[in-house]
């Protein structure tokens, strides 16, 4: 007799499985795939470089909670993450900073003026509700075609005139020059790896894994009192409603025999090649190799389901799943895939951690409980 089955061993599974058991919970938690992590698995490919098999996975968050927590099952390595972008054949910064601007159209503009410049070249548009209003509305047309429009329509299979305005709003511009991708005040990379730092956060003796299995196999095998649920919401009700879309990714790993193949991280490639980035995984892990390993990453329509769609329509459909979701007793919905929402890593934490808050305060509500 299991107190939980939970589906899915990336961030949302594994933080309810540890918080669960640590409170003297009997867990069970199976995934499809045959590894711990999700998406953020890592591992070390042929050449012994350690590499992220879904690409590139770089931990960032402003909650003190959030890493404090994760701390109890891994050491960090500090790093910052910083993105060159190939526009008009040269690599500038990105997010678009002062010295962006300034490399980009030959210019030497400072705190004092950069907000000037970009004021001067906005449209005056007063709520921004698409991706391509909210970007042209801040710095205008040319930045906008040069860094944006077609990087979003490679990434999303669509143009930003079709996308909410929350997707461009997550890469601001910047009147500054940090360089910097993120400004969260905790940056850092787990210092042996995701996948180490999952496998010490289920090994407790409360917790029993069952990999390379479907949950539907389970549940008439089994005895459990109540499900936490990461996979996607709509596969659950058999897409009653439909699919909820979304957009995946194809991955192609190269080992070159050098010890560095590009001048950063990532290089993003906006415009002239089928591929969004590439990525430098020693950059991020720094692994000291005589070889190196990069990934190119290819958008797909079709896939492994990475990124919700961020359209109305797409909010409406989800919104008559997560009904029926709010209507099954007994079973959570967690994570991204199950709340349709395009969470980082540390948000996904933020929302298991408060998930089992939630559950421990009502665990003795006899509505909480079942016999499967």
């Amino acid at each position: 007799m299991f107190d939980y089955l939970i589906v899915g061993a990336g961030f949302a599974g594994s933080v309810c499985a540890e918080r669960l058991a640590s409170q003297g919970k009997k867990v069970l938690i199976c995934d499809t795939r045959p590894h711990v992590g999700g998406n953020a698995y890592d591992h070390l490919d042929d050449a012994g470089v350690l590499v992220h098999k879904y690409g590139p996975h770089i931990f960032h968050t402003a909650s003190a909670r959030v890493f404090e927590h994760l701390s109890k099952f891994t050491e960090w390595r500090a790093y910052e993450h910083r993105v060159l972008a190939q526009v008009d054949g040269k690599l500038l910064p990105f997010p678009i900073n002062i010295d962006t601007v300034n490399q980009l159209y030959g210019l030497s503009l400072d705190e004092s003026n950069i907000d000037a410049f970009y004021a001067d070249r906005a449209e005056k548009i007063g709520h921004p509700r698409t991706s391509e209003e909210a970007v042209v509305s801040k710095v205008g047309r040319d930045l906008y075609e040069k860094f944006f429009r077609n990087y979003t329509r490679k990434q999303w299979g669509l143009d930003p005139s079709e996308l909410d305005a929350s997707v461009a709003a997550r890469v601001p511009a910047r009147s500054n020059r940090d360089d910097r991708y993120f400004t969260d005040e905790f940056q850092a990379m787990p210092l042996h790896g995701y996948t180490r730092m999952f496998e010490r956060m289920l090994d407790h003796e409360n917790i029993t894994l069952a990999l390379g299995t479907d949950y539907r196999d389970l549940v008439t095998q089994v005895d459990f009192r109540c499900m936490i649920y990461s996979g996607p919401v709509d596969a659950f009700f058999e897409y009653r409603y439909g699919k909820l879309p979304y957009r995946s990714l194809e991955f192609k790993f190269e080992t070159h025999d050098v010890e560095v193949f590009q001048p950063g991280a990532v290089v993003n490639y906006p415009n002239e090649r089928d591929y969004t980035r590439i990525t430098e995984f020693k950059y991020l892990t720094g692994q000291k190799h005589a070889k190196t390993s990069l990934v190119y990453e290819f958008p797909r329509a079709e896939g492994d389901p990475y990124y919700p769609v961020p359209r109305p329509q797409n909010a409406e459909l989800y919104r008559r799943y997560k009904s029926l979701a709010d209507a099954t007793p007994n079973v959570h919905f967690v994570g991204r895939l199950a709340t349709y929402k395009y969470y980082n890593m540390d948000q996904v934490v933020a929302q298991a951690l408060t998930l089992v808050d939630r559950i421990l305060q009502n665990e003795n509500d006899p509505a909480s409980t079942r016999a499967a």
